[in-house]
């Protein structure tokens, strides 16, 4: 994880995503789909999910597209038979991408996303083509643009909290846990008084792909196509961005 930020390229996702007001629901869905999906979809006993309602509110994200996004992930929405699946694959420059969705219609959905692969000089895999290449951590962003944050005092507490491992650049601490110890790490660092500006249990590449720059481009156009399509959940990759 040296060397790399994640939270790099999710700012650089949110910084283009949120040009279209529907992109930053779509986000906000998304991250409350997964809280609730984790950990359940009682906001009062799921600090993550409390949070990323929070984050939608502010926002100014219907109460109705929220309670939605947790009656997918919960399986109470009526009328709806929502199917989780994965699919695995390269991208541009050999690009290691992993890309869930949920759907109610998968002959659909899978078609959808060959052609977006397809179209941007990708090609699907079968599972666990590249899905050996990523570990599930929990992963959790503090940031201290004012300079407050005691960096020593901060990794004693993660570390007391369950934490593996912690990096610090600029004002942004990333925290990685094991998936088991993520909910109590979130719930003792809130607890200790630090805000937390992401949080969720994701996959993280192993190493990084740095590619030319015309295949960063495609694969840029790729994430993009990708995002475009409503029943995608999460994309995940192993691209080092250089632009």
């Amino acid at each position: 994880m040296a060397g790399h930020s994640k939270w790099h390229n999710i700012q650089k996702r949110k910084g283009a995503q949120d040009a279209k007001r529907g992109k930053i629901f779509m986000r906000h869905a998304k991250a409350i789909f997964k809280a609730a999906k984790e950990s359940g979809g009682d906001a009062t006993t799921n600090a993550t999910l409390r949070l990323v309602i929070d984050k939608a509110k502010a926002d100014n994200m219907p109460n109705d597209n929220i309670e939605r996004a947790i009656k997918k992930a919960t399986g109470t929405l009526d009328g709806a038979n929502y199917e989780e699946l994965t699919y695995e694959g390269y991208g541009p420059g050999g690009v290691a991408v992993i890309v869930n969705v949920l759907t109610d219609n998968k002959n659909r959905t899978a078609a959808e996303v060959r052609h977006a692969f397809k179209k941007n000089d990708g090609n699907l895999g079968e599972n666990g083509s590249v899905s050996f290449m990523f570990d599930r951590k929990g992963y959790i962003v503090i940031t201290d643009e004012e300079g407050l944050i005691d960096e020593e005092e901060l990794t004693l507490a993660a570390l007391e909290a369950g934490a593996e491992d912690i990096t610090a650049d600029t004002g942004v601490y990333e925290i990685f846990t094991t998936p088991d110890a993520f909910q109590e790490a979130v719930d003792q660092l809130t607890e200790d008084g630090y805000s937390i500006e992401e949080s969720e249990v994701t996959l993280i590449p192993q190493n990084y792909n740095t590619v030319s720059e015309d295949d960063e481009e495609k694969m840029q156009q790729l994430i993009d196509t990708l995002e475009e399509n409503e029943d995608v959940q999460d994309i995940h990759h192993n691209l080092e961005s250089t632009l």
